[in-house]
């Protein structure tokens, strides 16, 4: 299996990955508008035998703290066709991402998922770290953060706000 970024050509397997992964178009309508709009997001396939069989999306999210804004990461969304789950995929493109964001100097990076999951790859409670999603009605423990420059996040608290293409989608 090959992690590598997106290409252009991979648009249709991408969204194909999406609606399959999801049951539905509604994360591969906003993996699409993301393309589109966000020159910062950070979009990897899972490749094997020539065929995407994964996908995951980082985009900017914007946290004001005392009066200034630090922009780390939001993880969302990220898909593996359903015929290739619980194989690794999605944790090879979660550790992948998290490395590049890393090399990249990202502060942070959000998501909403599963608490049984995003642990394993750092990710902790949002609040334990005084960071308050955009959205009501997130489950507390499926809020979470992880912090990958301690220095750039001392002190850092406050309300995470993803891109307007997120709105309406919780």
């Amino acid at each position: 299996m090959l992690i590598r970024p997106e290409r252009p050509s991979d648009a249709g397997q991408v969204r194909e990955v999406n609606t399959l992964a999801f049951g539905g178009p509604l994360e591969a309508d906003l993996v699409d508008r993301l393309r589109d709009n966000c020159a910062d997001a950070l979009s990897l396939v899972a490749e094997q035998d020539g065929a995407v069989v994964g996908h995951i999306l980082f985009t900017p999210v914007t946290i004001t703290s005392g009066g200034r804004d630090v922009v780390g990461m939001g993880l969302a969304p990220m898909g593996v066709r359903p015929e290739r789950q619980r194989q690794g995929i999605g944790s090879a493109l979660v550790r992948h991402g998290l490395d590049l964001l890393r090399e990249r100097r990202c502060p942070f990076v959000v998501v909403v998922g599963h608490p049984e999951y995003y642990p394993r790859f750092g990710f902790a409670r949002a609040s334990l770290h005084g960071i308050r999603s955009q959205w009501d009605g997130i489950a507390e423990d499926a809020w979470m953060v992880a912090i990958i420059d301690r220095q750039a996040m001392a002190g850092v608290s406050g309300m995470a706000s993803y891109r307007d293409e997120f709105n309406g989608l919780t």
